[in-house]
């Protein structure tokens, strides 16, 4: 699904892609794969996740309708919504929705703490990615989290992260996750910190893509931590 959302976004940005730098050439954007096979391999993807449903239960199957509304509605965020970054968090945090319910066969309240801490961690990180782009935007009237918030982009990073970090806490908390996980969200959160105070100053377009590549890194810390957690 996640790669099906990536071909949709490609679809309906297509001609808005071919007026940004980082994106000109795209397949899409650049003319040398045409619409159509696009959506072809959307086609094969979205059959692959169906079939793959129908290994689970009726309750994860009627929750899938809305991963696919999330997925189709996030490309078109960025021309009404000032943080389509938002949309995105909705649309990749759902698999934490599907897996709860997969795994529980319910949706707890510890799955929607996650749930937000995902949205909250999608706005962080799409903001410093969409810095990229910021005068590209701009200039083709797209709208981001990084033009709206403007020089208080740092700030509006801080308080996503910070809010990210302290879901995960209450969700280790209502899970009674060892302390471990703890230990390494106070190592992820001096990190971010670290992160904000590049974001206060101006940051090149490379900064910017290498500082959201790094999520990668917290996103494997708190998966470690929370393994490490359950063990100790």
């Amino acid at each position: 699904m996640r790669s099906a959302g990536v071909v949709l976004n490609d679809l309906a940005d297509r001609s808005l892609d071919r007026h940004v730098a980082r994106t000109r050439s795209r397949p899409l954007a650049s003319g040398e794969l045409a619409s159509r096979h696009a959506v072809a391999i959307l086609i094969v993807l979205i059959t692959l996740a169906a079939a793959l449903l129908l290994l689970l239960d009726p309750m994860t199957i009627m929750l899938s309708p809305i991963a696919l509304l999330l997925a189709a509605l996030y490309p078109f965020a960025k021309r009404v919504i000032h943080i389509p970054q938002a949309m995105l968090g909705l649309a990749f945090g759902w698999g934490t929705i599907m897996a709860w319910s997969a795994a529980q066969g319910t949706v707890t309240t510890t799955a929607w703490c996650l749930y937000a801490a995902t949205l909250c961690w999608a706005i962080g990180y799409d903001t410093i990615y969409a810095l990229q782009d910021r005068d590209d935007d701009r200039r083709i009237g797209v709208k981001s989290s990084a033009i709206f918030f403007g020089s208080l982009a740092w700030l509006a990073v801080g308080m996503a992260l910070g809010g990210m970090l302290l879901l995960l806490s209450l969700a280790g908390w209502l899970t009674q996750v060892g302390w471990l996980y703890y230990l390494v969200l106070i190592a992820v959160g001096f990190f971010c910190i670290w992160q904000v105070r590049q974001l206060r100053h101006n940051i090149s377009a490379s900064t910017a893509l290498s500082m959201f590549q790094q999520h990668v890194w917290i996103g494997t810390a708190v998966l470690g931590g929370l393994l490490g957690g359950f063990l100790v």
